[in-house]
């Protein structure tokens, strides 16, 4: 891993694959720090084939913060820093695969910055504006954790920071279940490496939202990988993803939640990828 200093802030990232090769820049969802793209999953996405660029938003990770509260950037900020992590790295344009929170900032750039972008691919995401349509609401499980207070946590006790992180993400589980040893690990991998896990767990989301693009004015190869059974976007928000952006392609997926892909489902997954990105 390395740390960029760019237009007076530090991104981290990690490049891993052949060098001067086509480049995939993954981009987490909101709170998420790179870790949470495996390097086994980044290994298999890029077949030895690409460049897999995963990095840290501003306040995971090892990536620069702000205080608790205090986000110092704003949505626009954080949709331009891929394009710094491109900048610095030499690299023209990139295949963008972006989780959640990640895909709007995908579509964002898609639309501002279509000549950086070879290929798009939205997992578990939502159109970024436009015609939106009547998409459903998040699930009664994740929509009551907005409504509960926040838990008081000690964030000095590295055991009660690794258990609130697990939990956070206990309701964005799907039907195959709560992978727990497997979210500990990430977990604890997250805490240990960043800065302040108060910022990372509340900035991004209080942070003044990103200018909405409209998906419709997309014009790069698009695959949509959405879940049947992801409680934070439902199915039909990927399935209006795939119906206004031209030529679109939708992967459904069944079992997993909101998550950027697990193992469970990387046998499937992973060879549509493939034919998505390395005949782009």
């Amino acid at each position: 891993m390395k740390v960029l200093e760019v237009d007076g802030i530090e991104l981290a990232l990690d490049r891993r694959g052949p060098d001067g090769a086509p480049a995939l820049l993954l981009i987490a969802g909101g709170g998420q720090s790179m870790d949470w793209w495996t390097p086994e999953f980044c290994d298999l996405l890029g077949a030895g084939e690409l460049q897999v660029i995963r990095y840290d938003h501003r306040d995971t990770g090892q990536s620069s913060t702000s205080a608790p509260g205090q986000p110092d950037y704003t949505g626009d900020d954080l949709a331009a820093d891929p394009l710094r992590v491109l900048d610095a790295l030499g690299i023209e344009d990139a295949h963008l695969m972006g989780m959640s929170m990640g895909g709007g900032i995908a579509q964002s750039i898609a639309v501002r910055a279509r000549e950086r972008v070879r290929s798009l691919t939205l997992v578990e995401s939502s159109p970024a504006g436009g015609d939106r349509g009547d998409l459903p609401p998040p699930s009664l499980a994740v929509a009551a954790t907005w409504e509960e207070p926040e838990p008081e946590i000690d964030w000095a006790d590295e055991t009660a920071v690794i258990d609130y992180r697990v939990d956070v993400e206990r309701p964005f589980a799907g039907p195959l279940g709560f992978d727990e040893a497997r979210v500990r690990a990430l977990a604890t991998l997250e805490v240990r490496r960043s800065r302040n896990m108060a910022s990372s767990m509340a900035n991004h989301f209080i942070a003044e939202p990103g200018t909405s693009v409209d998906p419709a004015e997309i014009r790069v190869p698009t695959l949509v990988l959405h879940s049947a059974d992801d409680p934070m976007f439902p199915l039909p928000h990927g399935e209006a993803l795939a119906r206004v952006i031209p030529g679109a392609r939708l992967m459904r997926l069944g079992g997993v939640g909101h998550e950027i892909p697990p193992p469970a489902v990387w046998d499937v997954v992973v060879p549509e990828l493939h034919r998505h990105l390395l005949h782009t």
